[in-house]
């Protein structure tokens, strides 16, 4: 089962890489002053509706309430689901904008957890320079930073989700295809999002021709 709602799934990703990391559920304040929320209860609601759908649990713990991760993503020992961006998905806005999920070999992820990745469908031929070609899926870390020349997919000013190779250089950042066809796009430093590094990538099989 996937979160309601767009700030759901934000709080919901943000306690499984916070477990990822950290080996224990960040507190409701932590939560809180992660996504920018100034009172608590606003998390609480939130996390009530996550527990109502299985994704997580309360217990309480020393006279205060902690938070148990269900985990759904580990399917079996061999293979997971990932979060999966089709190319239907990416060109409306952040809070619109719908994903589905994505079965993988659980060795695909090396030292990754399942929710610190995502898969990316390539809508064009825009980085075949760099061997991605059109239908193509990309796996991305979860990152919201990457070193100039890495390949990303990061959200734009537009709020368009956008896969190249990322660039900052004085106060601009640029996304820049690997292909001479397509134009380097170019945005003021702050108007882009990093939202995942390319980790690897699945390619279809291609059809044989008669």
């Amino acid at each position: 089962m996937q979160p309601r709602t767009r700030r759901q799934k934000e709080v919901l990703d943000f306690i499984t890489r916070y477990v990822s990391r950290n080996g224990h559920e960040p507190s409701y304040q932590l939560i809180a002053r992660q996504l920018g929320v100034t009172a608590k209860s606003g998390i609480a609601r939130h996390i009530e509706a996550l527990e109502s759908q299985g994704l997580i649990s309360r217990r309480r713990e020393n006279g205060s309430f902690g938070l148990r991760l269900h985990s759904q993503n580990i399917v079996s020992d061999s293979v997971c689901k990932i979060e999966f961006f089709d190319s239907p998905a990416i060109d409306g806005p952040a809070e619109s904008r719908m994903s589905s999920e994505l079965v993988i070999p659980v060795f695909m992820l090396g030292s990754l957890s399942p929710d610190e990745v995502f898969a990316f469908k390539a809508i064009d031929d825009s980085m075949v320079d760099k061997q991605i070609s059109e239908a193509d899926i990309v796996l991305l870390e979860r990152r919201s930073y990457a070193r100039s020349g890495d390949v990303v997919v990061a959200e734009t000013s537009d709020k368009k989700m956008a896969l190249g190779q990322f660039f900052h250089i004085g106060i601009e950042i640029e996304i820049r295809p690997g292909n001479s066809e397509y134009e380097t796009a170019i945005f003021p430093a702050d108007n882009v999002t990093i939202l995942g590094l390319m980790r690897g990538m699945l390619c279809p099989i291609p059809a044989i021709d008669n």
